[in-house]
């Protein structure tokens, strides 16, 4: 992976393929590799003609890490996004998150909406107001001595994704205390952009897809049948309407 300086924090990234940019941002404790390229992302818009940049949030992957949760903040986050566009000369991206990465979006779309063709929220309904997903007993299984020492089931499950991933473990509890923050429905109202709000059935993290999307002006929703929050991100369903919605959108 190549890197960037984004005000003083190192973060990693891939620009590969040629065509319209996209910009894809990943959920907590996973990383490019676990996020677009496992689950073929990266593959599928090369290999549609796209142009796909994407990076490993600060305190992620091969990103600098860091240990103030207040410097984690999701509008910070997306300033990370914004710097990477600026550091390759890209002036506008559709921008794809899933989780955390979706909220990140979010607030990029917001902060800097002519930056911004479209955007793709990926397992994050209407959370990203009413709530704020994860919750922070997460951050506590993080910092426990073991897995065995989670007794919380869904602590146990981002746990073992974290390891799994090989993530620095202080560095996403701190992510997770700082990066909770909801937009009002009048902020969502102000993304304008066309906005894909893509959930599964059985995600019991990210709140209604439908109910976002009506708080969206050009806001669409997308059902991931049978799928929990971990499993819809590879999805066939969510592929095939992510590259109809990104033929649509205009």
């Amino acid at each position: 992976m190549q890197s960037f300086d984004s005000d003083g924090v190192r973060i990693a990234y891939i620009d590969e393929g040629e065509g319209e940019p996209i910009l894809l941002i990943h959920g907590f404790a996973s990383n490019v590799a676990a996020n677009w390229r496992d689950a073929r992302w990266v593959r599928a818009f090369t290999e549609a003609g796209r142009r796909v940049i994407a990076y490993d949030n600060r305190g992620h992957g091969q990103s600098e890490k860091l240990y103030d949760p207040s410097l984690y903040g999701a509008p910070i986050m997306a300033e990370d996004a914004r710097r990477l566009l600026d550091h390759l000369g890209i002036a506008r991206a559709d921008v794809m998150g899933y989780s955390m990465g979706a909220r990140i979006t979010a607030f990029l779309a917001l902060a800097h909406p002519a930056r911004v063709r479209s955007i793709v929220l990926g397992g994050l309904g209407i959370r990203l107001i009413d709530g704020v997903g994860l919750p922070e007993t997460i951050a506590d299984a993080l910092e426990a001595p073991s897995l065995a020492a989670v007794s919380d089931p869904q602590g146990r499950v981002f746990r073992a994704f974290a390891e799994q991933t090989r993530s620095d473990l202080k560095a996403l509890a701190a992510c997770m205390r700082g990066s909770r923050q909801t937009l009002t429905r009048e902020e969502a109202s102000a993304i304008l952009m066309p906005a894909l709000v893509a959930v599964g059935s059985r995600d019991e993290v990210a709140g209604s897809a439908e109910a976002l999307a009506a708080q969206l002006p050009a806001g669409e929703a997308l059902d991931v049948p049978g799928r929990d929050h971990m499993q819809a991100v590879g999805d066939k369903v969510f592929k095939a309407g992510v590259v109809d919605f990104l033929s649509r959108r205009g």
